[in-house]
């Protein structure tokens, strides 16, 4: 009989303690909350990041400034430099009507990028303003020329801008003999849908006058669009039809907000069939995007730094921002600086 109680009693003290804690809610579930940290594209130690920062004096002289990340001003090419930037790319105008980009700029630009520690670009535009795609003027002071002495000139003027850069202990890593030529340069004579041979004979000759001042500074052949490659498969056909001679493509890209994914795709397609075509490494020298979309510019540039830096055999050279600082300048709203004059998130893509 104790026995049979003291089973009871047992079964009586179980029965109790789970009656209390019927009701009960359940021991709380700690939770972590994960911050996101964004991490730059890993790149080879020779890859270009560049910016072409050619407003940079002009900008100065109408009393912009520039800060960093905290709001400190800083000179823009030591700013440049502290975002990861390690290329600055410099347009040069024959003889511009306000001066900026003419010769004597581009030489004060330059020694400024050398004492950052950059790498340079010169990019010749053979124009005293804006050469691009639908429009390739002639300076004014070689608009009578006839085509022999259009060749000359160019090949003088050309050797000239790199003997004022060697004489300030300036080597271009690069130059690019015309900007954004996918119809030539020069026009008429140089417009390559007319006639193909003339703006190669332009090519040979901007060729031969960078390398008879510096036979290691790499030549550019520059279009726009590289997405396009059927324009591209068609002027680089025509220029080694024509025995012209370059030692780097180069391309721009700029993509809308919404199709920057499909057009960075296409362009490393190009990158690809370039390579293989013409056994030539590619670079793209210029890149933008709307200011006001910063993360998403640097979702872009993250993505065209990535793919370009993992072409093949280290074929793909280098990412150029264009004009990055500017803010508020001359209606240009591809910038990647806010309106405070400070870097938006979207450089964070060229980061160390």
């Amino acid at each position: 009989m104790k026995k049979v109680l003291s089973i009871y009693c047992i079964l009586s003290v179980i029965w109790c303690l789970s009656c209390s804690n019927k009701g009960s809610s359940p021991a709380p579930q700690q939770t972590t909350t994960t911050t996101t940290t964004y991490t730059p594209p890993v790149v080879s130690a020779s890859f270009a990041k560049g910016a072409d920062i050619s407003w940079v004096t002009q900008m100065e002289a109408s009393g912009v400034k520039f800060y960093d990340k905290n709001g400190n001003q800083q000179d823009l090419f030591l700013l440049m430099k502290s975002l990861g930037f390690n290329s600055i790319r410099l347009r040069a105008w024959v003889n511009p009507s306000d001066g900026w980009s003419n010769t004597a700029d581009v030489v004060a630009k330059a020694i400024r990028a050398k004492n950052a520690g950059m790498k340079i670009m010169i990019d010749f535009h053979y124009s005293d303003s804006w050469a691009d795609p639908g429009k390739q003027p002639k300076p004014a002071a070689w608009a009578s020329l006839d085509f022999p002495t259009l060749v000359t000139t160019l090949h003088d003027y050309t050797v000239n801008v790199m003997n004022a850069l060697q004489t300030k202990g300036i080597t271009p890593d690069w130059v690019q003999v015309g900007n954004e030529t996918n119809d030539g340069m020069l026009w008429e004579d140089g417009r390559a849908s007319k006639n193909m041979a003339n703006f190669a004979t332009l090519i040979k000759s901007g060729y031969s006058a960078v390398k008879s001042v510096s036979s290691s500074t790499k030549v550019i052949v520059h279009l726009s669009n590289g997405f396009n490659n059927a324009t591209f498969r068609w002027m680089f056909d025509g220029l080694k039809a024509n025995g012209a001679q370059w030692d780097i493509i180069g391309m721009s890209l700029y993509p809308s907000t919404t199709n920057w994914s499909t057009l960075d795709s296409q362009c490393l397609a190009n990158i690809n069939d370039m390579v293989s075509r013409y056994s030539t490494p590619c670079m793209i020298v210029e890149v933008g995007m709307d200011a006001s979309a910063a993360s998403t510019a640097r979702d872009f540039l993250t993505d065209i730094i990535t793919k370009t830096n993992g072409v093949a055999g280290g074929n793909g050279l280098g990412v150029f921002y264009w004009e990055p600082e500017a803010y508020n300048w001359q209606k240009y709203g591809l910038g990647a600086f806010d309106n405070a004059g400070k870097p938006t998130v979207a450089l964070d893509a060229f980061g160390n």
